[in-house]
């Protein structure tokens, strides 16, 4: 036995190793290894147990290895390890425990794995692996662990895995897998299953009811059907289950209140209805339950005041109706979220919701919510809140205003009023009397009828809350605290919009360049209406999408007006242009080292994981395109242009659309057959964008054959060639002649490539991108 772990060795392991040809165990894991695992370590013929994770290393596992017919177990995991695992390893007839995960391993695992050994553990979770699943991992019927998570596996999961008895833990998550969940008949020992965020389909298998030992469920983010199986509440022991994302109907089985040992129950974003089971008060450990987005109805349920421990509630998009009851006033441990917004909930505030001293999140907007919000001056925790379109009034507290975009979480409240005058010109001072009120509009009639700007800009900010109000989902119109004023030092520094002051043109609106200060640039978006309700409904697809989120990388909208025959949207001017200009327009052209490309390339990443992971509905771009990526003075990008975006996940939202939408050159293939657009479109048209920033071609370039685009192009030179040269913008080869450059180049090529794929169910997610780049 060699046993050197947590030494902080550094350097190579010596190939000298190898000589002590009796060794039966290696462990020099959780050190400070790095380089390639030496062959000479295949010469060890009586090995058993070979340890070498939470290093540094790199390379292939040598073929050595994998022929040594005494190995028990290999332990491999955290490195930098690399390659495809050989046909070698399904010969080991004593392996048991295979241990991979966290490294960058790919290509197809060999079919046959498991008929010739018993094995016990098998984790490959976080690689590159592609292809099916063996059919056979369980065959030795000894598997207690399979933990194949964050790979790009398709197909449907074997049979084999719902028949294997011994089976404690089974991780599929983060995978393509396809077509339905297998039978569960014979699985007692099972205490954990997670096969999130693939493309299962079907119905949720009753037979999941016969793995009585799980504590954890997680089926969330697939395409299941049907009714949440009763059977379910056989699971004595489930602590959480997570089936949100999908597409189930019906109510909530009553049985499951048998699960009394439930933690975290989260069924969000289905089509499921009827009322919360009041059985469901035996869940007493409760800390987390969310039904948001579905059509569950009734009122609030009383008994919600039984889970104590309860921290995080989130019932938002349903239709309860009725009052808030009281007794929420009794979940004194809620901490990070209270969203009961767009429902049908009417009445007054209970006084009892100041009880809620720690509460951090509180969003009750879009109800019928009437009467005084002075209790919400006692949720001192509080950091975010939204009350938006309701029918509330009085005074605003003064701890309110002071929260960050206060003025947005009042919009749609006509009778709230500000005793100080501090928050925005959406709310009016206490001071005004409402009889004075009531007289306002003719005073306003005369005025217009004078041509006051004044109160012409007040009206028509009026007409652009209610316009936005009117197309039933959360938009959210963002303006600077001072309204008119603010709009005059537009016109001011545009000259009334003149035309020297365009910077850009698109098809849905001309930009301008608006210097109101040193420090204060805005870009100024104006649609043109006229008769075209196309440009009309893309602004305000625009302000509801771009309005309601938050991210370094999507630009940050300032404000907007509407007119009778145009809009204007302000965003933050971004000095360095669009992508595409800084790639294609400048002349001479733009200098851009690999470091930046790389920078953009991570940045536009991160902002579409936030659009389809982090937005409650997902949103689904659908048009990015490197004209619709800004770079500020920093080179940093944001995505822009949400004239033609998708809010996904919506009951009332279709994701249909009668043409298909996009940039030639940049819309995905499967856009010609269908006009659902999904996540993997974005993800197409995201690794054009990528190809675009290493070749600096543009996406039907004029040096391509006739018929061919950059995808083809650039897949074509790959596939014949092997290498990059050839590709890479010809200013980058001095830096490409470093070899740590041209992994890294070659690397974003690779997922440029596979975010390209015809396939889009082969297309890696947004999430996966950034954890390859």
């Amino acid at each position: 036995m060699l046993f050197i772990p947590e030494n902080l060795l550094s350097g190579k392991i010596p190939p000298q190793i190898g000589n002590c040809k009796s060794l039966k165990e290696l462990s020099l894991n959780s050190n400070q290894l790095e380089g390639e695992i030496p062959s000479e370590l295949g010469n060890l013929s009586k090995l058993r147990d070979l340890r070498l994770f939470e290093n540094h290393l790199t390379g292939e596992i040598p073929l050595g290895i994998w022929k040594i017919q005494s190995l028990e177990q290999i332990h491999m995991y955290i490195n930098n390890l690399s390659g495809e695992l050989p046909l070698e390893m399904t010969e080991l007839k004593h392996l048991k425990n295979v241990s991979l995960f966290n490294n960058q391993f790919s290509g197809v695992i060999p079919q046959s794995l498991g008929i010739n050994s018993s094995l016990v553990v098998l984790d490959f979770m976080y690689n590159n692996f592609t292809g099916t699943l063996p059919p056979n991992l369980c065959f030795g019927k000894h598997l207690v662990r399979l933990n194949m998570g964050g790979n790009q596996f398709i197909g449907s999961i074997p049979p084999d895995v719902g028949r294997c008895t011994t089976l404690t833990r089974l991780r599929l998550e983060d995978n393509n897998l396809t077509g339905a969940l297998p039978d569960f008949e014979t699985n007692p020992n099972l205490s954990y299953m997670s096969i999130n965020n693939n493309n299962i389909s079907g119905a949720i298998p009753s037979s999941l009811g016969n793995c009585t030992n799980l504590s954890l469920l997680d089926l969330s983010m697939n395409s299941l059907t049907g009714l949440v199986p009763s059977e379910l509440g056989n699971l004595v022991n489930l602590q959480t289950l997570d089936l949100s994302h999908n597409n189930l109907q019906g109510p909530l089985p009553h049985q499951l209140s048998n699960c009394a040992k439930m933690i975290k129950f989260n069924v969000g974003f289905n089509s499921l209805n009827g009322s919360v089971p009041s059985s469901f008060q035996s869940w007493t450990t409760l800390t987390t339950l969310i039904l948001s987005e579905n059509r569950f109805n009734g009122g609030i349920p009383a008994f919600l005041s039984e889970f104590k421990k309860l921290n995080e509630l989130r019932l938002g998009g349903n239709t309860f109706g009725g009052n808030i009851p009281r007794s929420i006033g009794e979940l004194v441990n809620l901490i990070y979220e209270l969203n009961l917004s767009a429902n049908g909930l009417i009445g007054e505030l209970p006084r009892e919701i100041g009880n809620l001293k720690n509460l951090l999140s509180l969003d009750l907007s879009w109800n019928n919510l009437t009467g005084s919000i002075q209790v919400l001056d006692e949720l001192s925790s509080l950091s975010e809140f939204n009350i938006s379109f309701n029918s509330f009034e009085g005074p605003v507290p003064q701890q309110l205003t002071t929260l960050p975009n206060s003025s947005l979480s009042f919009l749609g409240n006509p009778g709230l009023c500000d005793s100080n005058f501090t928050v925005s010109s959406y709310l009016q001072p206490c001071s005004t009397n409402s009889k004075k009120s009531k007289k306002l509009s003719k005073v306003e009639a005369v005025m217009i009828a004078l041509g006051s700007l004044v109160f012409v800009v007040l009206l028509l900010g009026l007409i652009c809350i209610f316009f936005i109000r009117k197309i039933k989902q959360e938009a959210i119109i963002i303006e600077e605290d001072d309204f008119p004023t603010l709009l005059n030092e537009v016109m001011e520094a545009t000259e009334n919009l003149n035309d020297q002051y365009i910077i850009g043109r698109g098809a849905q609106g001309v930009v301008y360049k608006a210097a109101i200060g040193p420090d204060k640039i805005l870009a100024i978006k104006k649609f043109v209406f006229a008769h075209d309700e196309g440009k009309s409904s893309s602004m305000t697809r625009e302000i509801q999408t771009i309005g309601k989120i938050r991210h370094r990388n999507l630009v940050k909208l300032e404000g907007c007006w509407l007119r009778e025959n145009y809009g204007l949207i302000a965003y933050k001017y971004m000095p360095n242009g669009s992508l595409h200009g800084a790639l294609h327009e400048r002349n001479p052209p733009y200098s851009l080292e690999w470091n930046v490309r790389n920078r953009i390339a991570l940045g536009i990443a991160h902002g579409l994981a936030y659009l389809h992971y982090d937005c409650d509905p997902v949103i689904v771009h659908r048009d990015i395109k490197t004209s619709n990526i800004l770079l500020d003075s920093d080179m940093e990008p944001h995505i822009a242009d949400f004239g033609i975006s998708k809010l996904l996940d919506q009951p009332s939202t279709s994701t249909q659309s009668s043409s298909v939408t996009g940039t030639l050159g940049y819309i995905a293939p499967e856009k010609s057959y269908t006009t659902t657009k999904g996540k993997e479109s974005d993800v197409y048209s995201y690794g054009v964008v990528l190809l675009e920033l290493i070749s600096r071609k543009k996406p039907l370039d004029a040096s391509f054959m006739e018929g061919t685009d950059i995808v083809n192009w650039a897949r074509s030179v790959w596939e014949e060639t092997g290498v990059i040269d050839e590709i890479v913008d010809p200013e980058m080869a001095d830096e490409i002649s470093n070899s740590d450059v041209m992994k890294q180049v070659a690397k974003v090529l690779l997922v440029a490539l596979r975010c390209t794929l015809k396939d889009p169910r082969k297309r890696p997610t947004m999430r996966d991108v950034i954890k390859h780049l």
